[in-house]
C-alpha cells in the first residue's frame, strides 16, 4: 500500500472520528454539566469501552479469515453507501437546502430535558450515565464501521483504530480546556472531506475487489478523491442557483432522517448529519 492510500485512509478516519466526538461531546457536557458529571464521565467511558471491544472482535477476525477480495467488495459497497450519505448532506447544507448542524442548539435542549428530569436521589446519577452512554454510543458506531472497513479492507486496522483513538483523545482534550461542546468546530467542512474520501475508497475497493486494475494501483486514491472534490463542488456550485428549500431548523432538524443525539423520550433519538 502506497504512502498517498495511508494518508488518506488516517485523514479519513480522523475527520470523521473528529466529527463524531464532536456530537457526543456536546452530549456527555450537557449531562455532566446539569446532572452528574462523574455519571456522565463514566457512561461516556463505558461507551467507549464497548466500541473498542467491537473493533477487535469484529475487525480482527475479518482481517484474517474473510477473502481479501469478497472482502474489498462488500466493504466497498459500505463506504460508497457511507460516503455517499455524508457527502448528500454535506451539499445540501453548503448549497443552503439545508440548516446547518447546530451544537449550541442540541446542547441546549439536552440540558433543557435533563433539568426537567429532576434531580436524582442516589449519588450516582443514572440518567446522566445512561444520556453520556448512549450519545457516545451512538456516534461511536459509524466510527466502528469506518474503521473496520478502511482498516481490514487494507490490512491496516490498527492505523485506523490509532488514528480514531488520536481524534477522541484531541477532541476530550480540547472539550476539558474550554469545558463545553465545541460549537466551533467546521463541522460541515470535515464532513464533506470525510463523504469524499470514504466514496473514493468505497469505489476504489469495490473495483479491486472485482478484479479491475487502476492505473497506478493505489495512487489511483488520491485521483479518485480529486475527481469527487471537483463534483462536489460543481453540484454545490450548481445547486445554489436553484431555489432552497425551506430551511429546517437548527440542531435537530435530521430527527426523522437517522437516529443520533438522545432524546431523553425513551427510545428517541435526534441529531443527525
Amino acid at each position: 500500500m502506497t504512502a498517498s492510500s495511508t494518508v488518506v485512509l488516517l485523514l479519513a478516519v480522523f475527520a470523521a472520528t473528529t466529527v463524531e466526538a464532536v456530537e457526543a461531546l456536546t452530549i456527555v457536557v450537557a449531562a455532566g454539566s446539569t446532572r452528574s458529571w462523574r455519571s456522565a464521565l463514566e457512561g461516556a467511558v463505558a461507551a467507549l469501552v464497548v466500541l473498542a471491544a467491537l473493533v477487535a472482535l469484529v475487525g480482527v477476525p475479518l482481517v484474517h479469515y474473510v477473502p481479501i477480495d469478497a472482502l474489498r467488495v462488500v466493504v466497498g459497497a459500505l463506504l460508497l453507501i457511507l460516503g455517499l450519505s455524508w457527502l448528500r448532506k454535506a451539499i445540501l447544507r453548503a448549497s443552503g437546502h439545508k440548516a446547518k448542524h447546530d451544537e449550541d442548539a442540541i446542547y441546549a435542549e439536552t440540558a433543557s430535558e435533563l433539568r426537567a428530569a429532576g434531580a436524582s436521589p442516589n449519588r450516582r446519577d443514572g440518567l446522566a450515565f445512561a444520556v453520556a452512554f448512549k450519545g457516545t454510543f451512538l456516534e461511536g458506531v459509524e466510527v466502528v464501521l469506518i474503521v473496520i472497513s478502511l482498516g481490514a479492507s487494507q490490512h491496516r486496522l490498527g492505523w485506523a483504530a490509532g488514528s480514531a483513538a488520536t481524534a477522541v483523545v484531541i477532541v476530550t482534550v480540547v472539550g476539558v480546556i474550554v469545558a463545553r461542546q465545541l460549537s466551533g468546530v467546521p463541522e460541515n467542512t470535515l464532513k464533506t472531506a470525510v463523504g469524499i474520501m470514504l466514496s473514493s475508497f468505497g469505489l476504489f475497493w469495490i473495483g479491486e475487489g472485482a478484479g479491475i486494475h487502476w492505473p497506478g494501483s493505489d495512487l489511483a486514491i488520491p485521483v479518485l478523491v480529486g475527481f469527487f472534490a471537483m463534483v462536489t463542488a460543481a453540484t454545490v456550485a450548481w445547486m445554489r442557483t436553484l431555489a432552497p428549500a425551506a430551511a429546517e431548523g437548527p440542531g435537530r432538524q435530521d430527527a426523522a432522517e437517522e437516529p443520533k443525539a438522545p432524546s431523553l423520550g425513551l427510545g428517541q433519538e435526534a441529531g443527525g448529519r
